[in-house]
């Protein structure tokens, strides 16, 4: 199999990043993967010395065909340094595996991204292949595609990555005037679009958000497995952009899923559960919930 390589993106969790590295260690197709390691640069004197810990780490790591540490000598921002990384990798290997250094990794989670950049490499239509997949009550197909794109474990190919636009503002734009916000936040079910209007403000720096829209814009879709062959392990509220939550929480599914001819449209089926999912745990519905029953109890104290 021509493998695809894997870039992965630290900074300064060691435990994380050793977790990250011991699963991805035990994929079945470790020994035949290029593995890139992204170490951004520290921000402070303080992170200095955590940045230093997992550098001296990274030293150490084998088990892959290959292993090469990118070593930022200035802090870049998880953003930049993954929009900046994903570029990279992509001109020089036409595909790439992207993680992040919190996420766990099925024994199979290799075999499924490789197979399917190998089975959808032609079809315009798909932009990534995607390994994590929402807690939902109801069962999945084994594979199936969603519109837009994701950040869990992904893969995607030059041409997908060629679509990422960068400028926020241009993105709400287009969203606006196509009247598809609505559509973008899963049926108002999630605040999708609250986050880019956070990234435009500042408030946030997330270059997930912008990948999603570029994708969901574009009418591109992104292949999910029926089971999550990804577990996020980064909301203790140890990451720069982490929060502390359980609502991600998935088993990690320990058999291969077949990639087979998945109809190339968005399934309804996926589409609904997500939406029920997001509409169940949304955080902002659970905050707005939680100040009016602080006001109520007030008005009738």
């Amino acid at each position: 199999m021509n493998t695809a390589p894997v870039i992965l993106f630290t900074y300064n969790r060691l435990y994380h990043t050793q977790k990250t590295i011991s699963f991805l260690q035990k994929n079945e197709l470790a020994l035949q993967t290029p593995l890139y390691i992204y170490s951004d640069g520290a921000r402070n004197d303080v992170d200095a010395i955590k940045v230093e810990e997992v550098r001296t780490y990274l030293k150490t790591v084998d088990g892959f065909r290959s292993v090469q540490v990118i070593a930022r000598e200035k802090n870049m921002g998880l953003a930049a340094n993954i929009i900046a990384g994903v570029t990279d990798m992509v001109n020089r290997h036409n595909k790439v595996i992207v993680m992040e250094d919190d996420l766990l990794t099925s024994p199979y989670f290799l075999r499924y991204m490789n197979d399917g950049l190998n089975f959808y490499e032609k079809m315009d239509e798909i932009i990534s292949i995607h390994g994590y997949v929402y807690p939902v009550k109801t069962a999945l197909p084994d594979t199936f595609f969603i519109k837009g794109a994701d950040c869990w474990g992904w893969a995607t190919w030059k041409r997908g990555w060629d679509l990422f636009e960068s400028d926020g503002i241009k993105l709400l734009n287009e969203l606006k005037q196509k009247k598809l916000t609505a559509s973008f936040d899963f049926d108002n079910s999630y605040y999708f679009t609250q986050m880019l209007e956070d990234q435009i403000a500042g408030k946030n720096n997330s270059w997930a958000i912008r990948w999603n829209a570029s994708a969901f814009l574009r009418n591109k879709l992104t292949l999910y497995p029926g089971h999550s062959l990804v577990q996020n392990i980064g909301h203790d509220s140890s990451g720069v952009h982490s929060a502390a939550s359980n609502n991600f929480d998935v088993e990690i599914y320990n058999q291969p899923i077949e990639i087979n001819n998945t109809d190339t449209k968005q399934s309804e089926i996926g589409y609904r559960e997500f939406a029920n999912y997001f509409k169940a745990t949304n955080p902002f519905k659970a905050k707005k919930t939680n100040f009016l029953k602080r006001i109520l109890k007030r008005i009738t104290a």
